[in-house]
């Protein structure tokens, strides 16, 4: 038995069904943001509602959409899940060991500000991270490493969330852009160039905007010197890679020039005031005598780099995960000649499952009537959570860690992080039956139909896109060839409307369940999601407004920055 997709299902109409289509997402913020429900009461029971309204008011087949739900969960699992368990546990290894005090040491030799630790961690070390593997691992590890580093668990996960606007259109090896090409037929290249004419200003902008959100405007000028080596340095980085090289490299490249470009300018300057958090000030002798303390420890290049060393292998590793050939040999699909590859390829074939999906796999068919492939997709050995794993045994031999302690550790981890996983299952699952029963599309469509304003408008999909899926990837190939037609339709150049809709992606990530689910998870405020989702929404669609203006004037006035 077929299932039709049908964007008109409530009452042949696509206003109804749009109505009826926003109930789960309405429901989500009230649980949260109003109810202040727990993260995975809230998740289950969004699931729950989409699942009926899915059933009764779009005429999914029971089977069909259940089985949709269980395709969700088992992604929420994997690869998502699973980057939270291994980025977590490692993050916990380097604490239990006494590395991680090294750490925060070395940090604060640079600076003890904690302005300039956010830009430096959130901002460019968590773009790097997201360039190189992205689903979920640069806040869980940065934000990890600001609470290691004496942030509010809170203000750590908003931090995180907000920095990971700017990187997130180019995250995992550039695949949100490349997964357009495939869709629409444009160039990623094209795609690529016109993302890098739109997201350089928000990249210029997010780092003064993180600083003004911890402390003020005031004080935010106090170190404004920091934020533009910081934002310009990445912005630049972004626009000359994106335009010239592709998509692949530049949130990689741009981390890496901004990280070093800060780090360095940090030893000629210093802000005149330190500043810490209030909680911090109201222990001012105390803080005053660590801070004292902190700089008569001496540790040697060799303590520094071992305890750094978790997260260089971390970032080798994910950087060689994410490297387009070696990721094919990891699934198996390697059909080179490289030797050692065709080994790795042999070991990832066997620990790569893609089961079709009882009563989904292409019983589901879209609006032209083509059957929609449904499987689940679980690539154990090329998933990014293994790689962080590998990087954890290696840690675990470096540091001299035993056995004993090193699976004690990991079970600390699983207990510790249990609910976030149902939450982040829950919600994922949500996501899948939504684009199922064709709701997510649904609201795209009315979204397609604000004419004129439409360049104003487009960014608005890739931010529901993603609020929804949980990915700016998902965000692109859900709503592409929306974007392309309609844009097509208005006199709106279709380059414009699928960066668009991949720039407004980004501002959608922190609002995100999942993503919420995964910084609560990385900072040990597992039942708390609501009040991050309150510290971000408002940032949200500020960021979101940003977008949409910049689209509407390139659209209008700025035409000259299409290429």
């Amino acid at each position: 038995m077929t299932f039709q997709q049908n964007f008109t299902a409530v009452g042949d109409s696509l206003a109804w069904s749009a109505i009826v289509a926003l109930i789960p997402i309405l429901y989500f913020f009230w649980a949260l943001a109003i109810k202040k429900m727990k993260g995975y009461i809230a998740g289950i029971t969004t699931f729950l509602i989409a699942l009926v309204l899915a059933i009764v008011a779009f005429k999914v087949p029971v089977g069909t959409a259940i089985m949709s739900g269980t395709q969700g969960a088992v992604y929420g699992l994997l690869p998502i899940g699973w980057i939270i368990i291994a980025s977590v546990f490692l993050y916990n290894m380097t604490v239990k060991t006494g590395h991680f005090d090294i750490i925060r040491h070395s940090v604060l030799s640079i600076t003890e500000d904690r302005r300039i630790q956010a830009l430096l961690i959130a901002f460019s070390f968590g773009a790097f991270l997201e360039g190189a593997a992205g689903f979920g691992a640069p806040v869980a590890i940065s934000a990890a490493l600001l609470v290691g580093l004496g942030f509010n668990p809170l203000y750590a996960a908003g931090l995180c969330l907000i920095a990971n606007t700017a990187p997130v259109a180019f995250g995992a090896i550039g695949v949100p852009i490349t997964a357009m090409e495939g869709i629409t037929g444009i160039p990623a290249t094209e795609i690529s160039k016109m993302v890098g004419r739109q997201l350089p200003f928000l990249s210029v902008f997010v780092p003064f905007f993180l600083v003004f959100i911890m402390v003020g405007f005031k004080k935010a000028l106090e170190v404004m010197p920091a934020i533009l080596v910081s934002g310009v340095s990445f912005a630049i980085t972004q626009y000359l890679t994106s335009n010239f090289l592709g998509p692949e490299l530049p949130d990689i490249l741009s981390a890496l020039v901004s990280l070093f470009a800060l780090a360095i300018f940090m030893k000629f300057w210093q802000p005149k005031n330190i500043y810490r958090f209030s909680a911090e000030q109201e222990m001012a002798a105390t803080a005053a005598a660590k801070s004292k303390g902190t700089h008569d420890v001496h540790y040697t290049g060799g303590q520094i780099f071992k305890a750094w060393s978790p997260f260089i292998i971390l970032t080798a590793f994910i950087s060689l995960w994410g490297t387009p050939t070696v990721k094919l040999a990891l699934t198996g699909h390697y059909e080179g000649t490289n030797a050692i590859l065709k080994i790795v390829n042999s070991i990832g074939h066997a620990l790569t499952f893609m089961p079709e999906v009882p009563l989904l796999h292409n019983k589901v068919l879209n609006a032209a009537g083509d059957p929609i492939a449904a499987v689940y997709k679980l690539e154990l050995l090329g998933a990014a959570g293994t790689a962080i794993l590998l990087a954890a045994i290696v840690t675990k031999f470096i540091f001299k860690m035993s056995w004993k302690d090193f699976f004690i550790t990991f079970g600390h981890t699983l207990n510790e992080i249990k609910y976030p996983l149902i939450t982040i299952c829950s919600v994922v699952a949500f996501a899948y039956v939504a684009n199922v029963a064709g709701m997510t599309t649904t609201l795209g469509m009315v979204l397609a139909k604000t004419g004129k304003l439409f360049p104003f408008f487009s960014p608005v999909l890739g931010w529901l896109g993603v609020f929804i899926t949980g990915s700016d990837t998902s965000a692109n190939v859900l709503f592409a060839k929306l974007q392309q037609v309609t844009a097509s339709s208005v006199g709106m150049d279709p380059v414009l409307a699928l960066a668009a809709n991949s720039s407004g992606g980004v501002t959608g990530k922190m609002i995100s369940p999942q993503s919420i689910a995964v910084a609560c998870a990385a900072v040990g405020l597992a039942g708390r999601e609501s009040e991050l989702l309150r510290f971000t929404v408002k940032h949200s669609i500020f960021l979101l407004f940003i977008i949409c203006c910049i689209t509407f004037l390139q659209s209008t006035v700025l035409t000259w920055m299409i290429p």
